[in-house]
C-alpha cells in the first residue's frame, strides 16, 4: 500500500494513528478544496448554474456514500456529523414519557447527550447495559436501541444480529464503522445508521451521513427541517418534504467540503475498498497481538486500545517518538486508529515502545 501512503503528506513526518477522531488529509482532497474555494473567490457564489452545480455534486456524494454503505441512495441523507444524525432520528421518532431507549456503557457523548436531552424534554427512560450484553437487555418497554456499531473505547463490534432480532428499532452510531469496516445495511439489520465523514473517509469536518430504512424514513417528520429537506421549496410552510431519507437532512454542505469529500473517496476507491478494509483490520489485529494482555478486548475493527498508568503522558511520549495516538478520557487507555495506509514496520515499533 505504498501508493496509498503517498497520498497522505502527514505520513512523511509522523505515523498518523488518530483517524478515529479525524482522518489524515489526502493531497488530492486538499487540492480539490483549494480549487473550489478559488472558483468561489474569483467567480462568486451566485447564479442558477452555481447553485445547480452544488446540488449535483451533493447528489453525487450521496450516491457514492450510499453505495459504500450498501444502501439505496433514497435511504441516505447528508448531515453535519454523526451526532447530527443521532439527533435527527431522536427528534423525528414519536418517543413519549415512559418509552425506553436502551444504550450501552461504551457510548460516545454524541449519543449520550442527545439521549439526555430527550429524557429531559420528553420524559423518556434511558437504560444503560453492558455493550456485549445489549440484545439480552432489551425489555418490553424498549422502543429504541441506540448504540455504537464499533465501540470507540475498544474497537469491539456490537452483536448486530442480536439487535436486529429484538422487537425494537435500532439506531447505530457508525462513527467508527463507515470507511473502517465493510458495511451492508440490509445485512446489519439496523433501522438507522449515523456516521461522519472526517474520520475513516478522510473528508472534512462538517459532513455526516445518515441512513434511514426506506419504509421508515417516509413517515418521519424532521424536528429540524431546512431547504434540503424539502421536495418543493415553494411550499415550505406546507412542509412539502422529500418522500425519502433526504427529509432528515441537516444543513447544506459547502461546495469545497463536498469536493474535498469526493476527492478523498477517489483516493480510497483507487486503492480498492475491499483491500482498504482488509488491510486495516489485519494491521490492527497484528498490533493488538503484539501488545498482548495490555490490549483491551476488541473485534475485527480498526481500533486498538491498551491500558497505561498515565494516558496523557504516554500520548505525549509517543508523539515524541513519531506517533499520533490519543488517550480516552476516564478509560485509562491509549488508542491507536489503524488505517490501510499505516506502516507495518512502524506499528511493530509502536508495540515495542509500548511494551518495553
Amino acid at each position: 500500500m505504498e501508493d496509498l501512503r503517498a497520498h497522505f503528506p502527514v505520513l512523511e513526518r509522523i505515523e498518523y494513528l488518530n483517524s478515529g477522531t479525524t482522518g489524515p488529509v489526502p493531497r488530492a482532497a486538499y487540492e480539490a478544496a483549494v480549487e473550489s474555494l478559488q472558483r468561489q473567490l474569483t467567480e462568486g457564489r451566485s447564479g442558477h448554474d452555481f447553485f445547480e452545480g452544488c446540488l449535483a455534486r451533493i447528489e453525487l456524494l450521496r450516491i457514492r456514500v450510499a453505495a459504500l454503505m450498501g444502501a439505496d441512495v433514497a435511504e441516505l441523507a447528508l448531515t453535519g456529523s454523526t451526532t447530527d444524525g443521532v439527533n435527527a432520528i431522536l427528534g423525528a421518532l414519536d418517543l413519549r414519557p415512559g418509552d425506553e431507549v436502551l444504550t450501552s456503557d461504551q457510548e460516545h457523548p454524541g449519543v449520550l447527550a442527545p439521549l439526555g436531552s430527550l429524557r429531559e424534554r420528553r420524559g423518556i427512560e434511558v437504560r444503560v447495559a453492558p455493550f456485549d450484553e445489549l440484545p439480552a437487555a432489551v425489555g418490553r418497554a424498549t422502543r429504541l436501541i441506540a448504540c455504537s456499531h464499533v465501540s470507540w473505547h475498544t474497537g469491539a463490534i456490537v452483536d448486530t444480529a442480536g439487535l436486529a432480532a429484538a422487537d425494537a428499532l435500532v439506531l447505530l452510531d457508525g462513527a467508527q464503522g463507515l470507511g473502517a469496516v465493510p458495511l451492508d445495511m440490509a445485512a446489519l439489520g439496523c433501522d438507522f445508521y449515523a456516521a461522519s465523514g472526517q474520520k475513516w473517509l478522510c473528508g472534512p469536518n462538517g459532513l455526516g451521513y445518515l441512513y434511514a430504512r426506506a419504509e421508515l424514513a417516509a413517515g418521519l417528520i424532521p424536528a429540524w427541517p431546512g431547504y434540503p429537506s424539502l421536495a418543493d421549496s415553494t411550499k415550505a410552510l406546507e412542509l412539502d418534504l422529500h418522500s425519502d431519507a433526504r427529509r432528515l437532512s441537516v444543513g447544506f454542505a459547502a461546495p469545497h467540503q463536498v469536493d474535498w469529500a469526493l476527492a478523498a473517496l477517489d483516493v480510497l476507491e483507487g486503492a480498492g475498498w475491499a483491500r482498504v478494509h482488509e488491510r486495516a483490520a489485519a494491521l490492527a489485529t497484528e498490533l493488538a497481538e503484539r501488545l498482548g494482555e495490555r490490549a483491551r478486548p476488541r473485534g475485527r475493527s480498526t481500533l486498538v486500545a491498551w491500558e497505561v498508568p498515565e494516558p496523557e503522558a504516554e500520548v505525549e511520549r509517543l508523539r515524541g517518538e513519531g506517533f499520533a495516538v490519543r488517550d480516552l478520557p476516564g478509560q485509562g487507555t491509549v488508542r491507536a486508529s489503524v488505517g490501510a495506509w499505516s506502516s507495518e514496520r512502524e506499528l511493530a515499533r509502536l508495540a515495542e515502545l509500548t511494551c518495553s
